[in-house]
């Protein structure tokens, strides 16, 4: 037991020398969405994401995410529907499901950059998605994550099935990071 925690340990220890762990930049982290709605597209953000990622481009078999955001945090601009959003049980229910997370299994490099293939859940719904990114460095200690994906919201019941708005939400994420 004792060997275990000291390999563990060993592992962390030489992950953090070799800047192999990045910390979100937080207050400069965008999380947007956009959705098709009846009278136009409509725009919305999450913030305050909470993530652990170990990346590094020579090591894509050891590196990680696992990211989260309270989706209370969702702003669409408009404070109504923001309530709705947030509150009715055929949107987020965020008193049911506080949180929306994402967990990768494995990181790739593809031509335009790197995918994450793990776990979205969300409103209690887990499951597989893949989620293109880029990463370019800033210096030796920071860097800015880029990615673009979409979901349909009927795979996770958000809304009414067909109703008005669109199926498909694309998302963006810009994720800045520093060691």
């Amino acid at each position: 037991m004792k060997l275990k925690k000291l390999i563990t340990a060993a592992g962390f220890a030489i992950a953090i020398a070799s800047g192999f762990n990045w910390n979100v930049d937080t207050a400069n982290a965008k999380i947007k969405f956009t959705v098709k709605g009846p009278f136009g597209s409509v725009h919305g953000n999450f913030s305050g994401i909470k993530a652990s990622i170990n990346f590094d481009p020579n090591k894509l078999s050891q590196s990680s995410i696992s990211a989260r955001i309270d989706a209370k945090t969702v702003s669409t601009g408009i404070g109504l529907r923001n309530h709705d959003l947030r509150s009715k049980k055929i949107w987020l229910d965020t008193d049911e499901y506080p949180e929306i997370s994402f967990r990768s299994n494995k990181i790739e490099k593809t031509d335009k950059g790197y995918k994450a293939i793990g776990v979205l859940t969300l409103k209690g719904i887990v499951k597989s998605i893949e989620i293109p990114f880029t990463f370019a460095e800033k210096g030796e200690s920071a860097g800015v994550f880029q990615g673009d994906f979409s979901i349909n919201r009927e795979d996770y019941h958000i809304g009414k099935k067909g109703g008005s708005v669109g199926d498909i939400i694309k998302i963006e994420l810009i994720v800045p990071v520093k060691k």
